[in-house]
């Protein structure tokens, strides 16, 4: 069984958490793309983590994890979140985490060169992380890259390290006018902080091909959502990489197989951390109010998200884009304080609704079209089964499940684990 966890919004739906639930069923989690630009937070008996690089099974020992060439990987970064975990008491071994020879190396002139952008555009910027992100998916495709297993051969690393930071630094110092990077700086920081992982870097193609054929079961976790994708998304607001299901045997090593099952993860509301539009976002004490109620802060920047209704427009694309065969809903419980629930049902574009998702200077111009429905004032906290749930609420459910055309198997209603029922 092969299956892809993936956000059906603007990322920040609750993947980790989803992923963390569902990999008890599983045998591998695999991270297929995107780096450490996000993060999945999990809250389990161990603790409340934030996972920026590793797979969200990493909390459970009888889960391998894979992290797959699709990924871009900040090796500093991932050195400082293993031991995080492993002072936490999560033990993390070759056995249980596995990294592909094939991802690529996000090092820190992508961060530089991530920052100095973002620094030049002033109030026209994309909203980057500044984690050096869309950098380093421009270098790997102009095979400036180097990748895992390029550390297991210092003499040809240098060799290669050289030639790159020579080019790099046209940009950086001729370009942005900034302090030219060391070539032996970059070396000294790969062999720093790859010690500790090369025993983890392998060909993980071979890997999961084996695992396949033993019919092992194979869960795929993507990173943001479906309106973050480098194809699909809002662009150029988007990530630098493919974050549709689609891509997840691509991303994990494993083109020829073919995803058996995809589960998309959509709030029971709206948010979006980053620029770039966003039709059904609130503003003032209503947005505050419904910030505060869902803890709506980036996992991976702190930053505040933008918040807003549940988008029947957006989610119903999204649902679409990445082929979902069922839903988790997240956070319902958040909703809980409202008398009347605000969702936008339509979008007005220039004087027409619409249903349909526009691209490009329409989606810029696009209104919310909003209708309210009855809310059901009271904890639901501890419901775990569908006939718990209050009447209002479980209205709201097949209310979004019939709008977005997909079924909805998975309701959460809290930050804990077990915090969750299945719909009938």
């Amino acid at each position: 069984m092969l299956t892809a966890i993936v956000g059906i919004n603007w990322g920040d739906e609750g993947k980790g958490r989803m992923v963390d639930l569902l990999a008890a069923d599983y045998d591998i989690v695999c991270r297929y793309q995107g780096g450490n630009n996000a993060g999945h937070t999990v809250v389990n008996e161990s603790g409340k983590f934030i996972l920026n690089l590793l797979p969200s099974g990493i909390l459970r020992s009888d889960v391998v994890n894979v992290m797959g060439n699709g990924m871009v990987i900040d090796i500093e970064h991932l050195h400082k979140e293993l031991n995080n975990l492993r002072n936490a008491g999560i033990k993390i071994t070759p056995d249980n985490l596995k990294i592909s020879d094939k991802a690529i190396i996000c090092l820190p002139y992508h961060v530089k060169q991530d920052v100095l952008e973002e620094e030049r555009l002033k109030d026209m910027k994309f909203g980057s992380t500044r984690r050096g992100i869309a950098p380093v998916y421009g270098d790997k495709y102009l095979k400036k890259g180097i990748r895992m297993g390029d550390l297991f051969n210092k003499e040809a690393l240098k060799e290669r390290l050289d030639q790159i930071v020579e080019w790099k630094n046209l940009l950086i110092a001729g370009g942005y006018k900034s302090v030219e990077f060391s070539s032996q700086d970059m070396f000294d920081w790969l062999v720093k902080y790859s010690e500790d992982i090369k025993d983890y870097i392998c060909d993980v193609g071979l890997f999961l091909n084996d695992a396949v054929k033993s019919g092992k079961r194979i869960m795929f976790e993507a990173q943001l959502g479906a309106l973050r994708d480098i194809d699909f998304g809002i662009y150029p607001y988007t990530s630098s990489s493919s974050t549709i299901a689609a891509y997840a045997p691509v991303g994990a090593g494993v083109p020829g197989k073919k995803l058996d099952n995809t589960i998309g993860i959509m709030k029971a509301y709206s948010s979006c951390v980053g620029e770039g539009p966003f039709t059904s976002e609130m503003f003032g004490d209503e947005a505050t109010a419904l910030r505060e109620a869902g803890g709506e802060y980036g996992a991976a920047t702190g930053r505040p998200r933008r918040v807003g209704p549940f988008d029947i427009v957006a989610s119903k694309y999204g649902v679409n884009v990445q082929g979902a065969d069922m839903l988790a809903l997240t956070k319902l419980d958040v909703l809980s304080y409202l008398d009347k629930i605000p969702v936008v049902v339509a979008y007005d574009v220039n004087g027409r609704i619409t249903k349909d998702f526009p691209t490009g200077e329409e989606l810029n111009s696009a209104k919310p079209v909003v209708e309210y429905v009855d809310g059901w004032k009271c904890d639901i906290g501890k419901c775990r089964k569908e006939s718990d749930l209050p009447k209002a609420a479980y209205d709201y459910i097949k209310y979004l499940e019939a709008q977005v055309e997909c079924p909805i198997k998975y309701v959460s209603v809290g930050a804990e684990r077990e915090d969750y029922l299945i719909m009938n």
